[in-house]
């Protein structure tokens, strides 16, 4: 008896291993299919950078709104409080004094 396969035999594992490789490029591909283009992921970075651009764009004006909120309040409300309270005050003080 020989320790060579016969010819039926290397013909057999010579399929499977085609089949094994076959399989392996099925994978391959799938994975490939399922990967994003370079196209496609510059395009998102793209979109993402400008939802960022915009979205801090839109929270320096939100705070340049506090501070004009803020000079409003002081200029509308506090000074005049104080410019009517201020009298009263002093007067307050010099009757107590008097």
């Amino acid at each position: 008896m020989s320790d060579e396969p016969t010819l039926g035999e290397v013909v057999r594992r010579f399929e499977d291993r085609l089949a094994d490789v076959r399989d392996d490029i099925k994978q391959l591909g799938d994975r490939i299919d399922t990967k994003v283009s370079q196209e496609v992921y510059d395009l998102r970075h793209e979109a993402l950078a400008s939802r960022v651009t915009t979205l801090e764009t839109l929270r320096e004006k939100d705070a340049e709104r506090l501070v004009a909120t803020r000079r409003w309040l002081i200029g509308a409300v506090i000074v005049p409080l104080v410019g009517v309270l201020l009298p009263v005050i002093i007067m307050l003080m010099q009757g107590a004094a008097g």
